[in-house]
């Protein structure tokens, strides 16, 4: 096994990391948890409220995380809600599996798992599910302060999107002092996993305040193109990009490159 004894860092939320720690252990990995991110409610519910109170006047309700998903089903049960819009859309598989734990069934997700294809394909499909020159009424679920690739180019095309904060994203406070233990260790990592463009910059600015700077010759996984990006911003470019932005295929790009 390629990954035999790899000690691998993981950075994403505690709740989500458990799946691809298992993964890497099966593989015979060591996988190292301290997350760069936390889930927190948002400054306000207030918009996410007045979408939920009026849930059926729309046509489409759209997910871009399975954060996204929790937080809204968290938010529904706690006003008791029971109705959903007729047709529900998401970015991609592990987002579907969090619909479909919730109970519900997805009606729309693209071949490429990211916001400019999932903006172009539910363009296509929105304008068909509602009478001509009638604009589609759609509600986005997401993240604090996300990107807004998606919704610009929904609004451009003419449809009545609403955006509710379901969460945001915060750097947890036990951070700092384990990445301090970490890297001032004996064997540190030897790869580091980044499953979000959030859990790179977290993972930096927590280097920083704790006076830490990347080893030489680490070994950053990136999950997709975006995350990608966000390394070389840094100015840390991905030794390793997984082909599509799944948890599956980051794992085989680790497994291939330490073959």
């Amino acid at each position: 096994m390629s990954l035999a004894n790899r000690r691998i860092l993981i950075t994403r939320t505690r709740h989500q990391a458990s799946t691809l720690a298992s993964e890497l252990e099966v593989r015979g990995a060591v996988p190292i948890l301290i997350p760069t991110i936390e889930i927190a409610p948002p400054d306000s519910f207030s918009v996410l409220d007045a979408a939920l109170a009026a849930i059926r006047s729309y046509d489409w309700l759209i997910f871009t995380s399975a954060n996204a998903v929790e937080a809204f089903h968290r938010r529904a049960q706690f006003h008791h809600l029971t109705a959903i819009p007729r047709r529900i859309a998401v970015i991609g598989p592990a987002t579907a599996r969090a619909v479909e734990a919730i109970g519900l069934q997805i009606d729309l997700m693209p071949l490429r798992y990211i916001a400019e294809s999932l903006a172009q394909t539910l363009i296509e499909q929105a304008f068909k599910t509602v009478d001509d020159e009638a604009r589609p009424n759609l509600l986005l679920i997401r993240a604090e302060q996300a990107r807004d690739i998606l919704p610009a180019a929904l609004i451009a095309a003419g449809a009545h999107l609403t955006i509710a904060d379901a969460y945001r994203n915060q750097v947890p406070s036990e951070a700092v002092p384990a990445l301090q233990a970490l890297f001032s260790g004996q064997v540190p990592p030897e790869a580091i996993t980044f499953t979000s463009a959030s859990t790179a910059t977290n993972l930096f600015n927590l280097l920083e305040a704790a006076d830490l700077t990347m080893p030489a010759g680490m070994i950053l996984a990136s999950i997709g193109p975006i995350t990608s990006n966000t390394l070389r911003e840094l100015g840390h470019p991905p030794t390793i990009e997984a082909l599509e932005p799944t948890i599956p295929a980051l794992i085989q790009a680790l497994e291939t490159h330490f073959a």
